[in-house]
């Protein structure tokens, strides 16, 4: 079967599609995918065993000069590359307008959410085929649901995976095991405390384990070096793409995140990881995966869903609604995380 799959963004909606693809490809010994994502995340759909082809989109830059020769130019050749198979099914996983329009010029036998299902209903006047599937679970429920009834078959009784293997990657040069500490995301409100992170270190340290601190931008970079600060066996990592910081992901002993994309890359690889989420919501869209337990804050005002604290607290943890969420009590799960994959392998 050659499936045409429309899925272009965020990077956590792009990982979220990864299980139901598991699903299908389990399902469906001779799937055959081509997936459609925007040209930043194109490296990840790869990963996967059952897509033979990506098709880079670059809406998020042609959007920003349509005029543009160079654009236009770069627009033909997609459409012409979307229609250069004949797909026995065109399925669109993200029920927006845009993800609609892509479909659209897909042409073809299309498949995607109905109106009450998707996130714009408007984009659902462009499927052959509408599939209702009920609101309110969590995305990567939802979409392996979608794929079970647009490829006919249940889903319900098979194994949650990623289908991602480490092996892709070569391991690092990392002398001994080590923890890696994702310490960095886009809002104030969803950093975890910095003296939480040294506190965490230190407890890394106790137990015999190095840390690794990865970093994005000169902002996390100089949150990651007061985090190592004196401290012996902590190490700020050089910085790096997606694809090479994976490697170290894949291969950590343990990986501590807060509610960022690359939590979720933790979640696919399925190595034991804590995901601590204060501010924001995680039933709905957070880091989910067989190795992977949320740490979600139950502080009255939790989840606020604000960038900006609106209940500051005495100042000792900032935000607040991470008080309960101690780096002893992180330690403690992670252990434990640990402990059952090492008597489950």
């Amino acid at each position: 079967m050659k499936l045409l799959l429309i899925k272009t963004s965020s990077l956590g909606d792009v990982f979220h599609t990864l299980p139901a693809l598991e699903d299908a490809r389990r399902k469906i010994p001779d799937l055959e995918v081509d997936w459609v994502v925007e040209e930043a995340f194109a490296d990840i759909p790869g990963w996967h065993p059952a897509v033979k082809s990506v098709i880079p989109v670059a809406w998020r830059r042609w959007r920003k000069g349509l005029l543009k020769a160079e654009n236009r130019q770069q627009m033909k050749a997609f459409r012409q590359r979307l229609r250069a198979e004949n797909y026995d099914l065109v399925l669109d996983a993200q029920g927006l307008i845009k993800s609609a329009a892509i479909t659209w010029l897909a042409g073809g036998k299309s498949i995607g959410l109905d109106r009450d299902s998707a996130r714009e209903p408007l984009a659902s006047r462009v499927y052959g085929q509408k599939i209702a599937v009920a609101r309110g679970g969590h995305a990567i429920h939802r979409l392996r649901e979608l794929f079970g009834k647009a490829l006919g078959y249940d889903w319900q009784d098979l194994p949650f995976s990623y289908g991602v293997s480490r092996e892709r990657w070569q391991a690092p040069a990392a002398d001994g095991a080590y923890w890696l500490f994702l310490h960095g995301t886009t809002w104030d409100t969803k950093l975890w405390p910095e003296n939480y992170w040294r506190e965490l270190s230190g407890l890394a340290l106790a137990v015999g384990r190095k840390v690794m601190l990865p970093w994005g931008n000169d902002e996390e970079k100089a949150r990651a070096e007061r985090i190592a600060d004196g401290l012996q066996g902590v190490q700020v990592l050089p910085r790096m793409g997606l694809n090479e910081l994976t490697a170290w992901l894949a291969y950590a002993e343990a990986i501590v995140g807060v509610d960022t994309g690359l939590s979720h890359v933790a979640a696919a690889l399925e190595v034991p990881a804590v995901a601590i989420y204060g501010s924001t919501n995680a039933e709905l869209t957070g880091a989910l995966g067989p190795a992977m337990e949320v740490l979600a804050s139950r502080y009255a005002c939790a989840p606020c869903l604000s960038r900006k604290c609106l209940n500051p607290g005495d100042g000792s943890v900032e935000p607040p609604c991470y008080r309960e969420i101690s780096p002893p009590r992180v330690v403690n799960q992670l252990q434990a995380l640990i402990a059952a994959c090492h008597d489950s392998a």
